[in-house]
């Protein structure tokens, strides 16, 4: 297993530091939506961005060196614990926890196209215990299934396919909208990984809200490092406020160095420093 290293507020290696019911992950989506239906064409129109291969995987190796103390994501697929931070174990490539919806949903969804695998069995136990940190049912066999699982090719397709749905997608869709360049859509993304798809004044969309009342985005003719510089700083305050003296260096030192060395396309190389450890991607 590798060595945790999350920080936003919550205990390494977590999920989502905002527990995400699944009304609230509706009102979410509901409010995505209803935002960007008629704006399919201006998304369309949008240069890739972070959605381009090269620039997502480098995503999502800024994630991981946040999470696990890694670039070599690929090796989180079977990592799963409880770190004691209220939500359960968490576990694979995005911190999905059994306390906030998203791993049951995985689960759910995975099952439906396999439904002969090593999880499937636990489904009624991980419906029991979502949105609370209890493991019953799940002990013992949960996570020696999860780690057996985590070896198939399709379970791992299937953590790709369910990160991108919930945290990805939608966040480099909002960033788009809202006139970001590729490093202000991974600042979405990370804090939507992080904080959860929610509306609350914790969650991505309430972070979001609040940011938006200190600047405008680009969007609506607000300059672009203005508004983000105002995104970062209403995260941070709520990093704290959920943890006083919580390490919030995966924002001071990694999404507010490029942001303020310009370079909002997050081109490389890139050097940065998150958890007491130093990263440089050529």
């Amino acid at each position: 297993m590798l060595v945790p290293g999350g920080s936003d507020g919550a205990a390494p290696g977590s999920g989502p530091a905002v527990s995400a019911s699944p009304n609230a992950r509706e009102q979410a989506k509901e409010r995505a939506e209803s935002e960007s239906a008629e704006d399919d064409a201006l998304v369309a129109s949008r240069p890739p961005g972070l959605a381009e291969p090269a620039k997502k995987e480098l995503a999502q190796q800024l994630v991981a060196s946040a999470e696990n103390s890694t670039l070599r994501w690929r090796e989180t697929y079977g990592i799963i614990e409880d770190v004691g931070d209220g939500v359960g174990y968490t576990a694979g490539i995005v911190g999905f926890t059994t306390g906030t919806h998203d791993l049951l949903a995985l689960v759910e969804g995975y099952t439906k196209d396999h439904p002969d695998n090593g999880l499937a069995e636990f489904l009624p136990a991980l419906r029991e215990v979502d949105g609370t940190d209890s493991h019953e049912g799940l002990d013992p066999g949960f996570t020696k299934a999860w780690r057996a699982e985590s070896e198939k090719s399709a379970f791992r397709a299937a953590q790709e396919a369910e990160r991108d749905r919930v945290y990805f997608d939608p966040a480099v869709r909002m960033a788009k909208l809202d006139g970001l360049g590729t490093l202000g859509q991974f600042v979405y993304y990370d804090a939507m990984v992080r904080r959860g798809p929610d509306t609350g004044p914790d969650g991505f969309y309430g972070i979001r809200e609040r940011a938006m009342r200190k600047a405008e985005t680009p969007g609506r003719g607000g300059d672009e490092e203005t508004f983000l510089e105002a995104f970062l700083e209403v995260r941070r305050a709520a990093m704290l406020a959920r943890k006083p003296g919580a390490d919030t260096s995966r924002v001071d030192t990694v999404q507010r160095r490029f942001l303020r060395e310009g370079n909002l396309e997050l081109a490389t190389p890139l050097t940065w420093q998150v958890n007491g450890s130093t990263f440089r991607i050529p």
